[in-house]
């Protein structure tokens, strides 16, 4: 089972433009293996260390980076101080638990964008992020 993740995860890179070595496929395994989500870099680094991974932080940060600019995660910048990478490619919004540092995805279906601005000559509008922020009442 193990080892048909991996070659998916290494398919998957492959189909991006990225060579799949170790590193990328453990961290690929870990980011992946568990469905959408949202991560910080330190929270994927905790996890390689625990899983016995053996990475460092700036690994993990340039390789979330290298799977953006693949497009097989998204960068979601909730907080300036703090930046999530989305599993969920999809368009999609979402809730942000102040206080918790917890993402959620908010389907498309649930919420309408309407009067958005014109954008500049010569560019378009290439995604739209919401981010609802939540705290307990």
């Amino acid at each position: 089972m193990a080892e048909e993740a991996e070659i998916a995860i290494e398919t998957r890179l492959r189909s991006a433009g990225l060579r799949p070595t170790r590193q990328r496929v453990a961290l690929g395994d870990l980011l992946f293996a568990k469905g959408d989500r949202h991560l910080t870099v330190e929270e994927l680094h905790e996890e390689a260390v625990a899983a016995g991974v053996p990475v460092s932080l700036a690994t993990v940060y340039n390789t979330l980076h290298q799977f953006t600019e693949a497009g097989l995660i998204r960068v979601l910048a909730v907080e300036s101080t703090k930046t999530y990478f989305d599993t969920n490619v999809s368009d999609h919004h979402h809730f942000f638990i102040e206080g918790h540092n917890q993402v959620l995805d908010i389907p498309v279906s649930n919420l309408t964008i309407d009067n958005l601005p014109e954008p500049p000559k010569g560019m378009e509008i290439a995604h739209v992020d919401v981010v609802i922020r939540l705290r307990r009442k």
